[in-house]
């Protein structure tokens, strides 16, 4: 097939699926960003229709953010779901203690009736699972069999059985004999499962519970509960119109009855204002107005989950009430406070406060329920403050309109977080930027913010304007749709912090997969966001690695693969090293700096440490022996051909800027060395048509996305042919969700597919390599903060959501605007 049948057919497909399911065409995002600061606070929207679904975090769990407006006495539902309301039947170890009895050894008999005698079975504390800290029983085998006896006096009444679990991983659980779940996978928290009331009676009953462990951990809890029926039906649905996902706004419009509601989510996430950037305060705006010519009487509900401040719902919270000079505020926190204790990936916050502050205007009202209460003390006007401990509480404010006609009227609340102590660096606890002297308040910030928001507002009107432009200019409608996408979530994956060498650092989070932190290969995908707008933050990306080895915590002669575990950053806690990947990718970014900037400065400030790495990449990257590269889930690789082409560009890299600071000698060597390579490169991975994943298996093939330093930093390394040669097969390997990584499995980055684009030499090859990207975020199954690691042909995800690596997706716009310089 000739170059331009394999565009047209890339084409074809595009427009096939572009013209799929009216639910496709409607999607503007797999996930919604709603209030993007950190890793901790995150809130999304997982549905195209904002009042399908609870809100959540990003890990999936529910933070819950409820919206209802009132109009003329009918109220409507906009935003989020109602809490549902359980009775317990059968207490899980969150509500009260129970034991089971178990065996690791598979049993004989028909040991889930009840009739069974378990009698030679263990005894033990619920729940059950691997880790010391969170069980009562150790449970370190690959099976184990649970029984749980229970007595009830009455089963009439039940609406609707449900089983509370919180299993890991694949369950089988039956109820007296009867089988009523089978389950691959595990969960993070408890999950309700409707099973047949009809298997419960009265009297004596038992539970009994098959769970085998495949991979990671172990964990079991599980109790009963009967799902209430609820008042929702006395509440309407708001008709959502549309919805629009701007860089740092997400925009819904709405009608309610006979008014017209524009919903309006503001993290003001300036890069280029440190100040702004670093307090941790949202907006949500409302503007109403009557769409009959008639005026109406409107009031606005929020109610936000104290959820949102714990890492499980089980955990007790406080919550106050109280008043500044310009504010009305809700406070709420875990009583326990562990700061900075827990780490790892799938984790919320639970130390700190979360905050909804209104500004104090006649009518407005702020008061605590329990979260099941909320919706139904808005309805019935019960508005008292009557709780100040517990759990899964609501913080609710009502926003009064008063009397709305056709000219739209505007009010809006803030949400906020005070993490008290972002992260732990080198085993010194450092505040969040906005109060690192330790002398701010968050009530200082809401202030601001209150005072600040309409320049705050237009400043990010104006800068949302400016990135849709730089990326359409460079890339197209749909490439632009997909760097608007990547923006407030690749930031919301990092922490922003002065070292106690107050140097900046700009933190992330290897969010969903291993939960590290400034991992390396991480920031090298992120790097083109941040070159863009503001390369400070690029410089706060590498600070903590450089600080690592030149202190002599890390001893190697390559640079590390992260500095920990998210929040701490004492030391790296990857099982093994990347020797080339790491050392590439922190020369290679020294480089990028350089080239922003248009001085070395940053890079002679490390220079010692570069001209190590950059020995071991001129020993040991033309042929790199068996090792890990960023790619880590595909395992351990020899001969690597896209990693030789990192050392090469490395090199070079390290080259250019020795000219930059005018070692002309070095330069000369180090460029002589690069140079050197691309022709052995070339030779060995020669593959006729295309070049090979690895220089000894010719019948293999993959992305080059290395390769896109040489054409954005101007290297002039490699010849024309080879981008021609990999781009033109590129395009015969297309599936409807992109290229695949390579040629071993259908799997695919998209950060690495924007970056191979990138380098393509014509406009029409780059939009074919990109549109499937823009397909996947409208079809993708899997509705999750934009998926980077997915199947090409089904766009379910493999692994990792909401990481910072789709900043990546900006590499085309820095290409363009580095050409231009």
């Amino acid at each position: 097939m000739n170059q331009s049948n394999q565009l047209k057919s890339l084409f074809l497909l595009a427009c096939a699926c572009l013209t799929g399911t009216v639910q496709a065409q409607e999607r503007k995002a797999p996930a919604y960003p709603l209030i993007t600061h950190n890793t901790y606070f995150s809130i999304w929207s997982n549905t195209d229709q904002l009042n399908n679904s609870t809100t959540t975090h990003w890990t999936g769990a529910e933070h819950s953010l409820l919206g209802l407006i009132n109009v003329d006495g009918k109220i409507y539902r906009f935003l989020g779901k109602e809490q549902t309301n359980y009775k317990t039947i059968l207490s899980a170890s969150d509500e009260a203690a129970y034991n089971v009895s178990y065996t690791e050894n598979k049993p004989a008999g028909d040991w889930t009736s009840l009739k069974y005698s378990a009698t030679d079975w263990k005894s033990g504390q619920a729940p059950i699972g691997d880790d010391e800290k969170s069980v009562k029983t150790l449970w370190k085998s690959d099976d184990i069999w649970v029984r749980r006896t229970f007595s009830l006096s009455s089963i009439a009444g039940i609406n609707e059985l449900l089983l509370k679990l919180n299993h890991d991983d694949n369950v089988e659980v039956f109820l007296n004999g009867t089988q009523v779940l089978k389950k691959k996978g595990w969960t993070s928290s408890f999950q309700y499962f409707p099973i047949n009331k009809n298997a419960l009676k009265a009297g004596q009953n038992v539970i009994a519970i098959h769970l085998a462990n495949t991979a990671g951990g172990r964990f079991l809890d599980f109790g009963l509960a009967d799902k209430l029926k609820d008042n929702a039906a006395q509440i309407l649905l708001a008709e959502q119109k549309n919805v629009e996902v701007k860089a740092t706004q997400t925009i819904y419009n709405f009608t309610a009855g006979k008014v017209n509601l524009q919903l309006t989510f503001t993290s003001p996430l300036l890069l280029n204002d440190l100040r702004l950037l670093s307090r941790p305060v949202s907006y949500i705006a409302y503007k109403v107005n009557a769409n009959d010519g008639k005026t109406h009487a409107v009031k606005v509900f929020l109610g936000a989950s104290s959820d949102i401040a714990v890492y499980q719902p089980s955990q007790e919270v406080s919550a106050q009430k109280y008043a500044t000079a310009k504010l009305s505020v809700l406070k709420t926190g875990t009583i326990e406070q562990p700061v900075l204790q827990k780490g790892g990936d799938d984790m919320r916050i639970d130390w700190g406060y979360f905050y909804v502050a209104a500004p104090k205007t006649a009518g407005t009202v702020q008061f605590i329920t329990k979260g099941s209460e909320a919706a139904d003390a808005f309805r019935k006007g019960a508005v008292s403050s009557t709780v100040v401990k517990g759990r899964s509480l609501s913080l609710n404010t009502i926003v009064p309109f008063g009397t709305v006609g056709k000219n739209a009227i505007e009010r809006f609340v803030e949400l906020g977080f005070d993490e008290r102590f972002s992260v732990q660096y080198f085993n010194t606890n450092l505040r969040p930027w906005w109060n690192n002297s330790g002398k701010a308040t968050i009530e200082g910030e809401l202030t601001d913010a209150l005072n600040e928001y309409q320049s705050v507002t237009q400043k990010c009107i104006a800068f949302d304007k400016e990135v849709y432009a730089d990326a359409l200019r460079s890339g197209g409608k749909e490439y632009a749709h997909l760097c608007v996408l990547a923006y407030r979530q690749s930031i919301a994956a990092h922490a922003l912090v002065k070292s106690p060498e107050g140097e900046t650092l700009w933190l992330s989070k290897e969010n969903n997969s291993g939960g590290f932190i400034n991992t390396v290969d991480v920031t090298y995908p992120s790097a083109p966001l941040y070159l863009l707008y503001n390369p400070e933050l690029m410089q706060g990306m590498l600070n903590g690695i450089f600080h690592f080895s030149e202190t002599g915590k890390y001893p190697h002669p390559w640079a590390a693969h992260d500095l920990g575990t998210y929040p701490k950053a004492n030391g790296q806690t990857y099982g093994e090293p990347m020797p080339i990947e790491e050392s590439g990718n922190m020369i290679i970014l020294c480089a990028a700096i350089a080239k922003v900037e248009g001085n070395a400065g940053y890079a002679k400030k490390h220079w010692q440490t570069l001209t190590t790495w950059v020995d071991y990449l001129a020993k040991e990257g033309l042929d790199p022996k068996t090792q890990l590269c960023t790619d880590d889930f595909a395992g351990h690789l020899a001969r690597n051909a896209n990693l030789s082409v990192k050392a090469i560009v490395a090199i070079a890299c390290y080259a250019q800027m020795a000219e930059t600071l005018g070692e002309t000698e070095t330069a000369k060597k180090y460029r002589a060395i690069a140079e050197g390579m691309v022709p052995e490169w070339i030779k060995m991975a020669d593959a006729g048509d295309h070049y090979a994943l690895t220089f000894d298996n010719k019948d293999t093939w993959s992305q080059k996305y290395n390769l896109v330093w040489d054409k954005v930093l101007s290297l002039h390394l490699f010849p024309q042919k080879v981008y021609d040669t990999e781009t033109k097969y590129y395009l015969t390997k297309g599936n409807k969700f992109g290229i695949p990584l390579d040629s071993r499995k259908t799997y695919t980055k998209n950060d690495w597919i924007a970056w191979t684009a990138t380098f393509a030499p014509q406009k029409d090859q780059f939009e074919a390599l990109i549109k499937p990207l823009y397909i996947h975020a409208l079809e993708t199954p899997s509705r999750v903060p934009l998926n980077d690691f997915y199947d090409s042909k089904t766009g379910i995800r493999e692994n990792f959501k909401a990481r910072s690596v789709v900043g990546g997706f900006y590499m085309k716009i820095l290409a363009d605007k580095l050409k231009a310089q």
